[in-house]
């Protein structure tokens, strides 16, 4: 099957030089999977910036969010044998691990979906305490009455797992802690409301038993989560043959829920498949992609900080077009549109 994304003619839409840096001490390394709503009568994406230190001679830096929110530079001598200094992403000082970059949202605002700036009046969102500390990742925005709901990656040296915020005017969050232990992430709450209950799909993972499959839990006051169950597996030979996980929130449509999903190869490759869900029952699956609808084949996709890589956790839908934004390359953001008809056409059994 072919790709059945229409690509819009001016991506990618955002480039790491087109935002400023957060500090003078940090320079941003790319941008990544926004969070998409509505607010205010305009389009808005949640932009996931990835930021690296200024580095010194002799030493090497990293940076980590403290309680309130602020950037901390921690310097490590590299003549240190303490170090371990191997990996360009993670490194290692006397037992504990350190990234290299640390992630932060901010929001960008735009009248027709396609040039998007920043608004002063509304704050970056920022790590803060222990379990943030690294930094916060990936946000799905999933709009409930009134009320936005922030699943997004929290990040640490205890691990990754799902945090959640809630807004009603995106200057004001409540904080509701972690929500999902490590570890988990890519976790996206359907928008209304399935026999009472509230339910969502996130992304345990397993090294040892098991794997990165995606899992369904339902909660009755989308805090709370339970009765976890897993509906959608890696499958051999396939584009989603390593690894998959939930983009953002599901769409309602008369055959059921759709969810666009990320799926991955072992060779980092990164594509777009769909999966429909009952209605009334999500838990039961009833078509899936035998292959991508999505797949890197621009050279912005292809070429860039991690190259082979389409990754979204947002889009908007107007009517039957779902108007979806995307990751390129661990680097760049962009936008393509879909046919909900057309996907459907697609799902096998």
């Amino acid at each position: 099957m072919k790709d059945i994304s229409k690509r819009h003619s001016q991506n990618p839409l955002l480039s790491p030089k087109d935002l400023s840096p957060s500090n003078e001490n940090m320079i941003i390394e790319c941008l990544l999977n926004p969070g998409v709503f509505e607010f205010d009568g305009k389009i808005c994406l949640l932009v996931r910036v990835a930021e690296r230190t200024v580095q010194k001679d002799g030493f090497l830096s990293v940076p980590i969010y403290n309680n309130n929110g602020n950037v901390e530079i921690i310097d490590f001598d590299l003549k240190d044998p303490k170090l371990d200094a191997s990996d360009a992403r993670v490194i290692t000082y006397d037992g504990v691990d350190y990234l290299t970059t640390i992630s932060h949202l901010r929001i960008m605002f735009s009248e027709d979906g396609i040039r998007f700036s920043e608004h002063n009046d509304y704050p970056f969102i920022c790590g803060e305490g222990e379990y943030e500390a690294y930094g916060i990742e990936d946000c799905r925005v999933a709009k409930i009455e009134d009320v936005y709901h922030l699943t997004y990656t929290m990040v640490s040296s205890n691990g990754v797992g799902v945090g959640l915020k809630t807004t009603k005017d995106w200057k004001k969050f409540e904080k509701k802690g972690m929500i999902l232990s490590p570890h988990n992430k890519d976790c996206a709450i359907f928008e209304e409301k399935i026999n009472n209950k509230y339910y969502a799909l996130h992304r345990p993972s397993s090294p040892q038993l098991g794997g990165n499959y995606i899992w369904l839990a339902e909660s009755p006051d989308g805090v709370h989560w339970g009765n976890h169950i897993c509906i959608a597996k890696t499958r051999a030979d396939k584009f989603d043959s390593k690894r998959l996980g939930a983009g953002a929130a599901p769409i309602k449509t008369e055959k059921g829920w759709l969810e666009i999903y990320h799926g991955a190869t072992d060779k980092h490759r990164y594509c777009l498949g769909a999966i429909l869900l009952d209605l009334n029952d999500p838990s039961m699956v009833i078509g899936r992609s035998q292959a991508p609808i999505m797949e890197p084949q621009e050279i912005f996709e292809v070429e860039g900080f991690f190259g082979e890589v389409i990754f979204t956790n947002g889009h908007i839908v107007k009517g039957d077009e779902i108007q979806m934004y995307y990751g390129a390359a661990d680097e760049f953001i962009a936008l393509a549109t879909f046919s909900i008809k057309e996907i459907l056409k697609t799902l096998g059994h």
